[in-house]
């Protein structure tokens, strides 16, 4: 279940009917699929796209999308603290950022700078789907202690997912 928060409204939404207009209004997809499949902690990557590929594969034709691949992450991935400080910074991609949420949880920030719209931030779990376009200023915490997010990342091609940080340091504020 998502949960969009708004720190400076002091202002939550969890209806994920909500949810999906507040951020579709800016451009931002958000869907909900069935994610019923557990996973060992060890299972790679194959696994998880072979239990998805249903809905994947119907996705990616629609929308153009050629690669995906798996993130995990949790208490024992190594280097972690530098993992989060690199998906903490405020950046963007040249393409859009596609992350179907299979298990575990994580926040997406965002900073859309369009005059109307405070930073936000979506709490995504199990089920959630969220593509966030590109050139979108954003980032991503999967939390300080104790992380634990497995999603399937689809794009068009791996360089797109290359980040481009802002240098804002805007993020600072919601740490």
């Amino acid at each position: 279940m998502a949960i969009l928060s708004i720190p400076s409204q002091n202002h939550s939404i969890s209806d994920a009917n909500e949810i999906r207009t507040f951020l579709n209004e800016r451009g931002v997809y958000f869907d909900q699929w069935e994610a019923a499949v557990e996973f060992s902690e060890d299972a790679d990557q194959d696994t998880i796209l072979k239990a998805y590929e249903h809905v994947l594969n119907p996705y990616m034709n629609k929308n153009g999308y050629l690669v995906a691949d798996v993130i995990n992450i949790n208490a024992q991935t190594p280097n972690y603290e530098a993992v989060r400080a690199k998906f903490l910074s405020e950046h963007t991609h040249t393409e859009d950022e596609v992350r179907f949420f299979v298990d575990g949880q994580g926040h997406f920030w965002f900073n859309l700078e369009d005059g109307k719209t405070p930073v936000f931030n979506v709490l995504l779990q199990a089920g959630d789907l969220i593509s966030v376009p590109a050139n979108t200023k954003h980032w991503f915490d999967a939390g300080e202690h104790n992380p634990f997010v497995k999603t399937i990342r689809i794009f068009i091609d791996q360089s797109g997912w290359v980040p481009h940080y802002t240098g804002s340091k805007v993020e600072q504020a919601f740490l």
